[in-house]
C-alpha cells in the first residue's frame, strides 16, 4: 500500500488529538511531522497533548514534535478554552522524560518539504500562522508542498467563533488570507459548515457506542472529547464535532470525498464584524479559483474509519494520569 507523506500542524485540543491518532495508525499515513501553532489552548498544553496523544498509540518520541509560532502574525491570541477546556479532559503523564525538537516548526516545514519537492503534503488543523509565516521566509515552500488541506472557514454559511467567522480563520486571518494568495497549487478546505456539522458530527449515542471499547484509545477519545460535546449541546450542535480528523483522512482518503468544487477563497482581515469571514466564490464570478473546497464527504465510511481505529490495541509507553 502506497504511504502518504505529509506533516501535521495542529493546536492540539480535542479532535487534533483524534488527527494525530490516525497520523499514526492509519494504514496510508507517514506523518513526518508533527508542528505546533498557536489555536485552541495554551501554547505550552497544546505540546503535553500532543505527546499524550503519542503515549496513547504507543509512539511517544516516534515522531518528532515542533514548536512553531506561539501568537497570530497581528492580532492577540484568541482561545477556545471554553470549548474545549484544557483539550485532554484533564488528563497527565510524566513530561520529564518528554521533549521537543530544538527547529522551529517553520523552518522544519521548509525543511522536509524541501527535501522533496512536490512529495510531502502539509495538513493544517488549527490557525494558518506557521504556514503563513513559512510562505514569508521562503516563497519556494509554496512550490515545494505537494497539496496543502485545510481545516478551516465556512461555505458562505455560518461560523462558530462569531456568526461570521470559524475559529481558526477568526484567531489568524492575516495569515489566512496570504496562504489563499501564495499561490499553492492544490489546496483542499474542510469547512465547519456545511462539512463539519454535517458530515464530521455525530450524536451522542453514536458518540458513546464508538467509545465503548475496551481500548486504550477508545478510553483516550473518550477523555479527551467529552468536554467539547458538553459544550456543543449546549450551543445547539447535536453531536461530538471531529473536523481535523476528517481534514487528514480525506488526504489519506480521497474516496471520502464525495464532491468538491473549485472556489476563489479570500478571508476577511479589515472587519471586526465579519473578521476571519471565509469568502468563496463560485465559477459564477469572474475571480481566479485558489482551492477545492469540498461540498459532501463520506460521513458513513469516515466514522467506520474512526471506529476501527478505536479498536486497535495499543501500549502507551508511560502509564496515564485520569485514565480509567
Amino acid at each position: 500500500m502506497t504511504k502518504v507523506p505529509f506533516i501535521l500542524d495542529t493546536d492540539t485540543a480535542q479532535d487534533d488529538c483524534v488527527a494525530i491518532l490516525f497520523g499514526l495508525l492509519d494504514e496510508r499515513a507517514d506523518l513526518r511531522a508533527i508542528t505546533m501553532v498557536a489555536g485552541n489552548v495554551g501554547f505550552e498544553r497544546q505540546i503535553k497533548n500532543a505527546q499524550m496523544t503519542l503515549n496513547a498509540a504507543g509512539k511517544l518520541g516516534a515522531v518528532p514534535i515542533h514548536v512553531g509560532c506561539s501568537q497570530p502574525m497581528l492580532r492577540e491570541w484568541v482561545s477556545a478554552e471554553d470549548v474545549h477546556g484544557d483539550g485532554t479532559g484533564g488528563l497527565s503523564i510524566d513530561f520529564t522524560t518528554t521533549h521537543v525538537e530544538d527547529e522551529h516548526a517553520v523552518d522544519a516545514l521548509l525543511r522536509i518539504t524541501a527535501a522533496q519537492p512536490g512529495e510531502v503534503s502539509v495538513v493544517a488543523i488549527g490557525p494558518l500562522t506557521n504556514i503563513a509565516t513559512a510562505v514569508v521566509k521562503d516563497r519556494t515552500f509554496v512550490k515545494n508542498v505537494k497539496s496543502l488541506y485545510i481545516m478551516g472557514g465556512s461555505n458562505n454559511g455560518r461560523g462558530n467563533t462569531i456568526s461570521a467567522a470559524e475559529f481558526n480563520f477568526y484567531v489568524d486571518p492575516e495569515a489566512a488570507q496570504i496562504v489563499f494568495t501564495a499561490g499553492f497549487e492544490d489546496i483542499h478546505v474542510v469547512t465547519w459548515d456545511p462539512i463539519t456539522l454535517r458530515d464530521a458530527t455525530i450524536t451522542r449515542a453514536e458518540y458513546n457506542a464508538l467509545a465503548d471499547k475496551d481500548t486504550t484509545l477508545a478510553k483516550f477519545f473518550k477523555k479527551v472529547c467529552d468536554t467539547t460535546l458538553d459544550f456543543n449541546e449546549s450551543v445547539g450542535v447535536d453531536g461530538s464535532t471531529h473536523p481535523d480528523s476528517m481534514t487528514l483522512a480525506t488526504l489519506l482518503h480521497p474516496e471520502l470525498i464525495l464532491s468538491e468544487n473549485r472556489y476563489r477563497v479570500d478571508i476577511e482581515t479589515s472587519s471586526e464584524l465579519t473578521r476571519g469571514y471565509s469568502a468563496m466564490a463560485w465559477e459564477k464570478f469572474p475571480l481566479p479559483a485558489n482551492a477545492y473546497v469540498v461540498e459532501e464527504a463520506d460521513k458513513k465510511a469516515f466514522f467506520a474509519r474512526l471506529d476501527a481505529l478505536l479498536a486497535q490495541q495499543t501500549t502507551p509507553n508511560q502509564p496515564f494520569v485520569g485514565l480509567a
